[in-house]
């Protein structure tokens, strides 16, 4: 089966082009808070594609989804299409190219991987329209089409934990993500010089979640007590730290909450953490110096030594 994104898209096509969009020049703050989601939405379009070509019916079947599940990832490849389409236009028609997809590689072997890949990237882009809401407070109509992209989103994810026999909502609250933050985590699955320009947002060091990428236990949300394994390299730090350094693992998560968990002294590149117990469903990790005392915006401008990655609790 093959999906076309048209007839939908041209179905939303007023929201992109409606006249008040057309009649106001977007501000940079909203140009900037545009293109960072469609950068989200090119990656999420290329992977719901692959996840629906390179598996068929039998193979969801065999791995345990119900009847129908491999089309409605074909179903989502097209409303993520829709969401591109609808983006670029806005950009277009205010005289701004919309940046354009990259290419990407994924590491899932089967469905289930996929899955469970899927819930995490998806994460990301909610957290990133959330976050780049506070930026489009001055354009109603903007605002009000990011704010239908994101439910469209949060109901992907529903399905996709549902599919999983996952919790469909662990937590009481999703997790915010700046635009720095939710860049770096894109930068995980978008091969290295592969985008013919990119956005103007800086690149962190990396932090790497030594914990399995894709769990196999999330059918049970957790609430804290699960130990969390990361590994960095200090010689990518913006600012060298002296040995004996104390450091921290920043766990942000729900909203803005952020908790800070001592996980090593330098010139450590590695070490593990046992999750709090107010922390749960899914949330992203930095390293810092910092112990307490600042919150995610402070973190995204001068507090973080490496990261951000992501953990999946349940």
């Amino acid at each position: 089966m093959r999906f076309s994104i048209l007839p939908l898209a041209i179905g939303l096509l007023p929201f992109a082009s409606a006249a008040p969009l057309e009649k106001r020049a977007l501000s940079q703050s909203d140009t900037d808070t545009l293109q960072l989601a469609l950068y989200l939405e090119n990656l999420e379009f290329s992977l719901y594609t692959g996840g629906f070509n390179n598996f068929d019916d039998a193979a969801y079947t065999a791995a345990g989804f119900p009847a129908g599940f491999r089309e409605n990832v074909g179903v989502i490849a097209q409303q993520e299409g829709v969401h591109i389409q609808t983006i670029s236009t806005v950009l277009s028609n205010n005289g701004v190219t919309p940046v354009p997809k990259c290419q990407y590689t994924f590491n899932y072997t089967d469905p289930t991987s996929f899955v469970a890949l899927a819930n995490m990237i998806t994460t990301v882009g909610i957290g990133a329209y959330i976050g780049g809401a506070t930026n489009l407070t001055d354009n109603a109509e903007l605002l009000l089409t990011a704010g239908s992209i994101v439910t469209n989103e949060a109901r992907h994810d529903t399905f996709l934990r549902d599919g999983l026999k996952a919790s469909p909502f662990p937590t009481p609250f999703d997790t915010v993500l700046t635009a720095v933050w939710a860049y770096n985590l894109a930068q995980m699955f978008v091969v290295p010089g592969s985008c013919p320009s990119d956005l103007p947002i800086i690149k962190l060091p990396k932090l790497n979640n030594t914990t399995p990428m894709v769990p196999t236990d999330i059918q049970t949300p957790k609430d804290g007590g699960s130990t969390l394994s990361f590994s960095w390299d200090p010689s990518t730090f913006f600012v060298p730290q002296k040995d004996g350094t104390q450091l921290y693992i920043a766990l942000l998560n729900q909203v803005t909450m952020i908790s800070f968990v001592p996980i090593a002294t330098t010139p450590a590149s590695s070490g593990s953490i046992t999750v709090p117990q107010r922390v749960a469903g899914v949330g992203f990790a930095a390293l810092t110096t910092f112990g307490s005392g600042v919150d995610l915006n402070g973190l995204t401008q001068f507090g973080t030594l490496a990261g951000p990655a992501e953990f999946v609790l349940g």
